[in-house]
Parts: C-alpha cells; sequence; structure tokens
C-alpha cells in the first residue's frame, strides 16, 4: 500500500497540498467528484472519479493506498473510514467550527465526524483549523475589505471585543504535510491556527490596512438587531452578503493553544500581517 490519496483535489485546500506535492514531485493520487475541475488545474496526476456518497467508487479510489488525506467536510469521515484499506494512515479535515457553542449544521457534522474518526481503527490525525485565509478562490478576508470599502463605519457585535485567530493556507498546507510525515499508533485531533489570537477589530484594522484601507471607526451595535438586518445584504448591489449566524459567532472567542501543533507538526504559522501582505499583494498585483 505505496498509494497517497487526496480526496476533494480540486477544493481550495485540497488544491493547495496538491501543489505542494507537485513542488516537491511527490506523486500522489486526486481523489475528485468532478474530473472537468481537477483537469482545469492543469496538476500532475491522473484523477479518480468517486462520489463520497457512492461506497463502492470510494472503496476503488483509495486501493492500494496507505496513506489518504481528506481535505473534504469532516461529515464525510465515516464513509472514509469505511473505505480505506486496513490500517492506512488518514490525516482528515476538520474544523474549528466544532467548538462554537453556537450549534449548526456545519458544526455538528464536523463533531459527528470526529467522533466516528476517533472511535476507528485507522492511525492518523483530524487537523482542526481555524479561519482559513490566503487561498486561491478564498474570500473571507477579501469580503471584508469589500464590506470596508462601502461602509462608513463597522458596526460590530460588542464592539469586535471576541478573539479571532486565523491562519494562513500555506500554514495549513504545511501541518498538512507533516502531518503526512508523522507516526501515529492511534487516531487524534489536533488544532491549526494562527499564531496568536487578537480582537475581531483589531483583525478588521489589519485587513483593512492590507488591503490599502484606512481602518473604519468601529460601532459597537449589539448583535441581536444585526443579526436581524444580516439577510438585507442580499439586497444591495456590490455588498458582499452575512448571514445572521455569521453575526453570532462574532460574539464568541475563538482562541487556541497552538503548542501542541508546533510539538507534533514542527509548524510555526505565519503572523497575520506577513499572510495578508501576500494574500492582497498576489490579489492585486
Amino acid at each position: 500500500m505505496s498509494g497517497l490519496a487526496v480526496i476533494g483535489a480540486a477544493g481550495r485546500s485540497g488544491a493547495a497540498l496538491c501543489r505542494a506535492f507537485a513542488a516537491r514531485s511527490e506523486s500522489f493520487i486526486p481523489v475528485v467528484r468532478r474530473p472537468d475541475a481537477w483537469a482545469a488545474l492543469n496538476l500532475p496526476g491522473t484523477a479518480r472519479r468517486a462520489d463520497l456518497r457512492d461506497p463502492e467508487a470510494l472503496r476503488r479510489a483509495l486501493e492500494g493506498c496507505g496513506r489518504v488525506v481528506s481535505c473534504a467536510h469532516a461529515r464525510w469521515a465515516p464513509a472514509i473510514l469505511a473505505a480505506a484499506e486496513p490500517g492506512a494512515t488518514l490525516v482528515l479535515m476538520g474544523s474549528t467550527r466544532r467548538f462554537s457553542r453556537w450549534p449548526d449544521a456545519h458544526g455538528n457534522g464536523v463533531r459527528a465526524g470526529e467522533a466516528a474518526f476517533l472511535a476507528g481503527q485507522h492511525p492518523g490525525v483530524m487537523l482542526h483549523p481555524t479561519m482559513i485565509y490566503g487561498a486561491e478562490g478564498e474570500n473571507n478576508v477579501q469580503r471584508l475589505a469589500a464590506l470596508m470599502r462601502r461602509l462608513p463605519v463597522a458596526p460590530l457585535p460588542g464592539g469586535g471585543h471576541a478573539l479571532v485567530q486565523p491562519i494562513h493556507q500555506a500554514d495549513v498546507t504545511a501541518s498538512l504535510l507533516a502531518a503526512l510525515g508523522a507516526s501515529w499508533t492511534r487516531p487524534e485531533t489536533l488544532v491549526v491556527a494562527g499564531p496568536e489570537p487578537l480582537a475581531y477589530r483589531d483583525f478588521l484594522a489589519t485587513v483593512a490596512r492590507a488591503a490599502g484601507l484606512r481602518p473604519p471607526p468601529v460601532v459597537p451595535v449589539p448583535a441581536a438587531p444585526l443579526r436581524l438586518l444580516a439577510p438585507l445584504t442580499r439586497l444591495i448591489p456590490g455588498l458582499p452578503s452575512i448571514g445572521a449566524d455569521e453575526i453570532r459567532r462574532l460574539t464568541e472567542d475563538k482562541a487556541f493553544d497552538i503548542g501542541p501543533m508546533r510539538e507534533r507538526l514542527g509548524v510555526t504559522p505565519r503572523p497575520l500581517a506577513q499572510g495578508l501582505a501576500a494574500t492582497f499583494g498576489s490579489a492585486t498585483g
């Protein structure tokens, strides 16, 4: 079982990982639902087609693979566990959304996938990243910059004092590569995050400066009315849409200890200002 399969190879994190493999001249097997999406990336590797809802197709796609990395949503962990070769090492992508006190389908799916993985027999790790920025096609920070271009002030619940700890895509990719090279004797989980937490208002200001904008004044607003107004952003041309659940999540701290990330994976994430400079530099250059 010498093969290395990458599930979700055509997605943002999957494509970033495959580009890293290509740069290292390391062979891999992309496993995708849409071969045309994979072909459009112009990366090496002959894709195996598999829908994660099709157990037999997924089993065939993972045949002969002693290592499997999945950048698909963690809710697919049970399907991957069932299809992977016995004894294969798994590196799965989760999300720190699983720690949110506000349950939603995304977070519940991660928790269910994590539980299945930890109860399984495959060694490996599920990485839980915080908000990822800097990937090709990613629009988290670009959406914030677009909002700040249109709004004279930044209305934030609680004044934007809740903590965030975003991580650059390159550091997520480095964590996946390190996890694939590590020795795992049982299923484990690990949070991967930026170097340090900061208040959301400071995050917003850092994004603004990286985008060449003047940080807008922050206006503290109760979360409830913001949640009611959020759906209206879909009706305003040129204004990125904001979901009510996104507003609610702005009220909780998302701060994590990255000591285990550094110790187990040997990855030290880049400072936010450095990652944003690269993100907006590539977007505008």
